[in-house]
């Protein structure tokens, strides 16, 4: 197969280009891609699989310019991927194409209260309204595309759990913002192979959450680290340092969004990793 991925650069378009790139060919494509002038409609003729990943990091510090980065960054380049799609002959477009979402679409849940894709109504937050739009453009990339909505990606390459391994190592992990928020991740390596059973089952389509079945509070999932690391748990890392640190962007550690996967085990795909332990303990021997 031919597949192109846009936001190809980042995490999670790294890992899959590394994955795929064994028996397929991989073409990945960074912010150039929608440059003005870049021509997006040659570089989608004849793919036979589209990843749309394109978006700015959230877990950045946020000011009110970068939250409109992060909009624009999401839905800007969807629409112009849309745009770019007619252009094509229908034989010329991409026959399988995956949409990247999130679980900030959801509104909060503690963990004994899980949702999953059954629930349709967005959180009246910044990510419940950021995935909202998000997802509606995407809507318009093709009839049967397939939208996931990713948990907190665990890989010690990049995002969160990188950025949480130095202070863990030395001992200093403990709770954050107080721990009682619900924590819904997936290991990078389950991604990537969702990605694959996708590919298998083009009935696939819609809104699909990617997390791993077992959400846990945050306390529960700093204490597994801590644990697999064999270090101590304990020295709190309160909201007002968060707050500090990341500006507005501190809600995507403090909102609690409890989710699971029930579309993408009902089509018969099964974790690797389904457990925080499992996961934690793969990704550090892996390191």
């Amino acid at each position: 197969m031919k597949i192109v991925i846009t936001g190809g650069t980042g995490l999670i378009g790294q890992a899959l280009a590394a994955h795929f790139e064994r028996h397929h060919e991989v073409i990945t494509y960074g912010r150039e891609a929608f440059a003005t002038d870049f021509d997006l409609s040659k570089a989608l003729q004849g793919a036979d699989a589209l990843f749309h990943l394109s978006g700015a990091n959230i877990g950045k510090r946020w000011h009110k310019g970068y939250e409109d980065e992060l909009w624009h960054s999401r839905i800007d380049t969807t629409q112009a991927l849309a745009n770019a799609l007619k252009t094509l002959e229908p034989e010329q477009r991409p026959q399988r194409i995956i949409s990247a979402s999130a679980i900030g679409f959801y509104p909060e849940r503690s963990c004994d209260a899980p949702l999953d894709e059954t629930h349709s109504q967005a959180g009246e937050h910044f990510l419940g309204r950021l995935s909202e739009a998000w997802e509606a453009s995407a809507q318009k990339l093709s009839d049967d595309v397939l939208i996931f909505r990713f948990g907190v990606v665990l890989d010690t390459k990049g995002g969160a759990l990188a950025k949480m391994l130095p202070a863990f190592r030395l001992g200093l992990g403990g709770p954050v913002a107080g721990g009682k928020q619900c924590f819904s991740w997936v290991c990078i390596d389950d991604l990537v192979r969702a990605f694959g059973h996708a590919l298998n089952h083009p009935d696939l389509t819609g809104v699909v959450n990617l997390t791993a079945p077992t959400p846990v509070t945050q306390h529960q999932f700093g204490q597994t680290l801590a644990r697999v690391l064999k270090r101590p748990f304990g020295l709190p890392l309160p909201a007002w340092q968060l707050k500090l640190m990341f500006g507005r962007g501190a809600q995507v550690l403090m909102l609690s969004h409890a989710v699971l996967p029930t579309r993408l085990q009902a089509y018969g795909f099964v974790f690797h990793y389904p457990t925080p332990e499992a996961a934690l303990s793969h990704l550090l021997e892996k390191n």
